[in-house]
């Protein structure tokens, strides 16, 4: 019998720790999260990474395959031993290759790993860390097409090297996502992301090839407007200061495409704050803190009045920031106004 590919899993957060992301549809029928926890970093984040064992040569496989996607993308990678790290790495052999997706990270316990190295055949710490800046399996890709034969996944993942229940193999391999729930180009083959699958596993006797490198359509998506743009349009790095309670409330826009906005306020107590814009530019907001511009605590898009965002959360003493952006990074622009407040 031939051997079984390596496959990967797509971790959830713990439920204890999941955040329901409801969905409705506003104008022209466009259906979108409006209570999310985000996956994608802020723009020019350095994100430190930890390893959790390994051998040095395992370590620097890892490290040559993460600079894969900085290359392309406006992350930065620090490589260190910090327990809190915001990716954390095992090496364990018997667990897989696993990564939970993005942000979600930040939901694991600090000295826990959030990605598992178990085997490092070709590109697999690349795909990995594919995942660890917030890129979903391509095969999951709604554009894909891919005619399964659910009863042969099924019953190939249940053995070796995977030992997957079938709502483990449903999860990873053939649920897809919906439009809404992804920013995503046409279904790409050659992308790192896809996995290798045996003819068999399809009704069609299509199979996909291996892919150990980014391809060209992974290189410019994640330095694309959606994702971890460069240069511009891009962030400014410039950060405005917002007062809290303030009777006016602070005039900003979007005047590039791609363009994302920093504000920085202090709670100085506990309690409970609003966060939310005002005007007609539909824009998405999300919240990083304390004292962190990559521990994101919650994104919103049309909670506020018509498309506008608004956050209301419960915060500790410390310095937050907010990111704000048009919903549509490839052509949206516009004008907006934004306030924060302690009820």
């Amino acid at each position: 019998m031939a051997q079984r590919p390596h496959v990967c899993i797509d971790r959830v957060l713990p439920r204890d720790v999941m955040r329901l992301q409801p969905t409705i549809t506003t104008r022209g029928g466009r259906s979108r999260a409006i209570a999310p926890i985000g996956k994608t970093w802020m723009n020019g984040s350095t994100l430190h990474v930890s390893f959790l064992g390994g051998t040095p040569q395992q370590q620097a496989i890892a490290r040559e395959q993460a600079l894969w996607w900085t290359a392309h993308a406006n992350l930065t990678f620090v490589f260190g031993n910090a327990p809190d790290a915001d990716i954390r790495i095992s090496f364990d052999q018997n667990d897989g290759a696993w990564s939970y997706v993005g942000t979600d990270a930040k939901g694991i316990a600090a000295g826990e790993a959030t990605m598992n190295l178990g085997f490092l055949d070709g590109g697999t710490a690349a795909h990995e860390f594919g995942h660890a800046i917030g890129l979903a399996h391509e095969h999951q890709n709604p554009e894909g097409g891919i005619q399964w034969n659910e009863a042969v996944v099924i019953r190939d993942l249940a053995g070796p090297p995977n030992f997957w229940s079938e709502a483990q193999t449903r999860h990873n391999v053939l649920r897809k996502y919906t439009a809404d729930q992804i920013n995503g180009t046409a279904f790409d083959p050659d992308s790192i992301m896809l996995y290798f699958f045996p003819a068999e596993w399809t009704t069609n006797g299509i199979a996909t090839k291996q892919n150990n490198v980014l391809s060209e359509t992974d290189k410019r998506f994640v330095a694309a407007a959606k994702m971890y743009p460069k240069s511009d349009p891009g962030v400014s790095g410039e950060i405005t200061e917002l007062e809290l309670g303030a009777r006016r409330r602070t005039a900003a826009g979007i005047g590039k495409f791609g363009e994302e906005d920093l504000f920085r306020f202090t709670a100085a107590r506990s309690g409970r704050y609003v966060v939310d814009t005002r005007g007609p530019t539909d824009v998405v907001m999300k919240l990083f803190g304390p004292d962190s511009q990559t521990a994101v605590i919650a994104e919103d898009d049309d909670s506020g009045v018509d498309t506008n965002a608004r956050i209301a959360v419960d915060l500790i003493e410390g310095e937050y920031f907010v990111q704000i952006r048009h919903w549509n990074r490839d052509s949206g622009m516009g004008n907006y106004s934004i306030r924060v407040r302690r009820m």
